[in-house]
């Protein structure tokens, strides 16, 4: 049997990129690919042949009918922000690292490479696929985003050798909030908004100031939450290294958004971040960094980020500070309750 040269990732990739096309373009190429021995009822049909009968991501986008023009817009709408200029081959790999980078996220595993019969049958049970997203396993699914996310995080620093792979805005949501807490020589609460701005201060971090964040992923340092409108946080603790020198402990967290555009991708749409120096620190805190807040507490902070400013919010606020945990909120109506109990800030942030 004839093996299909495109991996699931990157097949949905494609697909999302040829739904740029019209008709008479999809049809044209429908027939270069196939040399004319298919003849498809509708789009979707084009489509689906054009997909399995491709042998490789470069044969396909190489193709005349596929314009540079409309792999500079799929990659724009998934947020790969690249210079108009850039010529149609560059294009070409800035797609296939993207749909690299997204596999690491990937939630279910679809063998590879399939034969072009299974490859029709993946298109056909779509549907049933994404019905079977309810039921993802998010523990996994936080375990898999820190592996990823402080894997690349820390190869930007320059002590490692050359970065495994682009960091930029194009991991968040363009909204995306940061409240950075640090209690080293000062203690101090910064809050930045923005993708450009949280890529590069989160950047700077092991760039610039040369640290290196290790997680640490047993029960205890990370906890994970889910809302029912799709909204996922992970909670993570761990240490903080420059070189050879531990220099305190972090803990972080993370609110997460499926991309509803490409197929279990997730974006950062908050982060609290809150880096402790050793001095500063109880002694024995650094042999198993903790997460120092309970599941309820991560449910409370989905509450103020999508109910700013509502009684409710208040009340869920409240009943989560009493609980002696200490809060993660990030909206500002609230600016009060931010304040973490466990940290002994000099002064609420004043905007």
């Amino acid at each position: 049997v004839e093996m299909s040269g495109l991996s699931g990732r990157e097949m949905e990739g494609c697909r999302n990129l040829l739904g740029l096309l019209d008709n008479d373009e999809i049809m044209a190429l429908c027939d270069t690919v196939t040399n004319r021995l298919v003849h498809p009822e509708d789009r979707q049909d084009a489509i689906r042949a054009i997909l399995v009968y491709s042998q490789s991501v470069e044969e396909l986008l190489k193709r005349k009918k596929v314009h540079r023009e409309v792999i500079f817009k799929y990659l724009a709408t998934q947020g790969v922000i690249i210079p108009p200029s850039t010529e149609k081959h560059n294009l070409i790999q800035h797609a296939k690292d993207y749909w690299k980078r997204q596999s690491q996220l990937k939630l279910k595993e679809i063998p590879e490479p399939v034969t072009k019969t299974e490859n029709i049958q993946l298109f056909e049970q779509q549907a049933k696929e994404d019905k079977k997203a309810d039921k993802v396993d998010f523990r996994r699914l936080g375990e898999e985003f820190c592996h990823w996310f402080f894997e690349l995080l820390n190869s930007q620093n320059p002590f490692l050798g050359p970065p495994q792979d682009e960091w930029g805005p194009q991991h968040f949501w363009h909204d995306v909030k940061l409240r950075f807490y640090y209690n080293t020589s000062e203690q101090n609460v910064i809050d930045y908004q923005g993708a450009e701005i949280v890529s590069l201060r989160l950047l700077s971090l092991v760039k610039e100031e040369y640290l290196f964040l290790s997680p640490n992923l047993d029960s205890r340092g990370l906890k994970c939450a889910s809302s029912p409108h799709g909204l996922v946080m992970v909670g993570v603790a761990g240490t903080v290294h420059r070189g050879n020198t531990c220099l305190g402990i972090f803990e972080q967290i993370f609110g997460l958004i499926r991309c509803p555009f490409v197929e279990n991708t997730w974006k950062i749409k908050f982060i609290n971040l809150r880096i402790v120096g050793e001095g500063s620190l109880a002694p024995g805190s650094l042999l198993k960094p903790a997460i120092t807040f309970e599941q309820s507490d991560l449910e409370a902070f989905y509450n103020v980020i999508t109910l700013c400013g509502t009684n409710e919010v208040r009340l869920n606020v409240k009943q989560a500070l009493d609980s002696g945990t200490g809060d993660q909120a990030l909206c500002s109506g609230n600016e009060e309750l931010l304040n973490k109990r466990e940290l002994s800030l000099p002064d609420p942030l004043k905007h």
